[in-house]
């Protein structure tokens, strides 16, 4: 007779799956809890009691950690000194391991838990039994999630009671990720204080398979970070659309966290990573109208994110457009009609309605290791902002917090020049400054934006007043940026003699 040893917390389909083994001729036993439940379902169960002939202890913290179940999942198959010491013994093997981990991440997550309540959550026993069915994969198939229980049920029916060496293989990996993913919850618990510790151990789930990644030749997938309330995905319906890409979601990422500067009615326009048009309004359709107008040709093909729902208004405005990505929190019902006309454009629906937790990490791959760090996500306002040339205005102010705002989200060296909370010219990841600047300075013109009047946010400081004077002789009248030059000193007196005004921010938002 074969035999299948069950110890779970989640009880979700286990029923079916464990009739589906006694069926095929498996003796079923469990432990505690999980062998109250299948004899309710009306299974016959053996409990790992009967066979420690020790009942649980410590409160349960004890149960299946004898060699009576060990040396059942571990014997080795055509091994005969393991065969003749469980014959010795009176041991019989254990074909099957089906076992879950105690729900530690879940009471860590908790806010009422005590320390005590979540260290109660630790497993001891459901690691050591799945890590020794997975090593012994040879013989014993371990099971870790309800996932798997249809098809490896399909398998065994297929063939007689038998699983294949594959997918004995492929679930001791499940399995042994399974552990490790625990464990790396429970090491980050105990080290939630260090902000960098001695070992890093990051966590990430497959959300989903990708068509391609930043081009055709290279494989992707989307992962999510395991223990993160939230994710890029999370809480998004896709409404339309064709499936969405690696650089669809790269530039859906780079556009979410910049939206999330702005409290009013703001439309983001994303290619390639970067903002080519911003701008915040009264109405979200004014919005996305300067935020179009800000630089049109860029904009085509681009990706679309909203903080306000889609009105019909604007989904018929929205539909004229070639949009790769729409992404608002809503849409009208007409506005939706428009808008699935174009079989093309990728329409999602956001659902979430909180703000995201601070506090997360970028990481960055480097060759063999990671560059990790905090994520540059503090909304910047005036606090701590000084000026140092010149008074700007309240109008001033604005647009200069503004382009401020852009700027942190635009690749270094960045130079952002907006004029009433609409970007107008935008200079990215140029090794020079004062390119930047003139890169910025001939998109403004070249989509017949005025420059006189303008503010410029520069994500680092002026090495040299060059850059600055390129600027005021275009018209630009007001400037932001960290300050901390040794040259300090040239470019207010730039700025100074131009009769503008100049913010000193005392930070810098490098991009790269």
């Amino acid at each position: 007779m074969r035999r299948a040893l069950i110890s779970v917390s989640d009880k979700t389909e286990l029923a079916p799956f464990a009739r589906g083994l006694a069926e095929l001729g498996f003796e079923l036993v469990a432990s505690g809890g999980t062998a109250e439940h299948l004899e309710a379902e009306g299974l016959a169960v053996t409990s790992v009691e009967s066979l420690t002939e020790f009942p649980a202890l410590l409160g349960g913290r004890v149960k299946t950690l004898h060699p009576a179940i060990h040396g059942g999942i571990l014997a080795r198959p055509g091994n005969a000194v393991d065969a003749a010491e469980l014959e010795r013994e009176g041991i019989e093997p254990f074909d099957l391991v089906c076992v879950d981990l105690y729900p530690f991440e879940r009471a860590a997550a908790s806010r009422d838990a005590m320390e005590t309540d979540v260290i109660e959550q630790i497993d001891v026993g459901g690691p050591a039994l799945l890590r020794a069915a997975a090593k012994n994969h040879a013989r014993v198939a371990a099971v870790t999630r309800p996932e798997d229980y249809d098809d490896l049920l399909g398998e065994l029916r297929a063939r007689h009671g038998e699983s294949s060496p594959e997918t004995r293989r492929r679930l001791a990996g499940i399995a042994f990720a399974a552990t490790a993913a625990y464990e790396a919850a429970i090491a980050r618990w105990f080290g939630e204080e260090e902000q960098f510790p001695q070992t890093l151990i990051p966590v990430f789930e497959k959300v989903r398979d990708l068509v391609y990644g930043e081009n055709p030749h290279q494989a992707a997938a989307l992962y999510a970070e395991r223990g993160v309330r939230s994710h890029l995905l999370s809480m998004v319906e896709q409404l339309h659309g064709r499936e969405l890409s690696f650089n669809n979601l790269n530039d859906l990422d780079a556009a979410r966290l910049l939206v999330r500067e702005f409290a009013l009615p703001a439309c983001v326009i994303v290619k390639h990573a970067n903002p080519c048009g911003v701008a915040v309004a009264a109405t979200i359709e004014g919005a996305y109208e300067r935020a179009l107008g800000a630089d049109p040709l860029s904009a085509y093909g681009g990706v679309v994110v909203l903080n306000r729902a889609v009105t019909v208004t604007l989904g018929q405005r929205l539909a004229e457009q070639f949009v790769e990505v729409l992404f608002a929190p809503g849409f009208a019902e007409t506005a939706l009609e428009a808008l699935v006309r174009k079989p093309a454009t990728r329409i999602l629906n956001n659902l979430e309605r909180r703000q995201p937790v601070a506090g997360e990490h970028d990481y960055k791959r480097v060759i063999g290791g990671l560059l990790v760090q905090e994520r540059d996500g503090d909304v910047d306002d005036r606090e701590g902002m000084s000026p140092a040339a010149g008074k700007p205005s309240e109008t001033q102010w604005g647009d200069l917090l503004f382009a401020w705002r852009v700027c942190k989200h635009v690749v270094s060296n960045a130079i952002v020049i907006a004029r009433d909370l609409q970007t107008i010219g935008i200079g990215a990841g140029q090794v020079s400054r004062v390119d930047a600047v003139r890169i910025a300075i001939e998109k403004a013109r070249e989509h017949g934006h005025s420059l006189e009047g303008a503010a410029l946010a520069s994500d680092a400081f002026f090495p040299f007043p060059d850059g600055p004077r390129l600027a005021l002789d275009a018209g630009v009248s007001a400037l932001i940026q960290p300050g901390g030059s040794k040259r300090d000193g040239d470019v207010i007196d730039a700025v100074e003699s131009a009769g503008a005004t100049m913010v000193f921010t005392g930070r810098r938002h490098f991009r790269h």
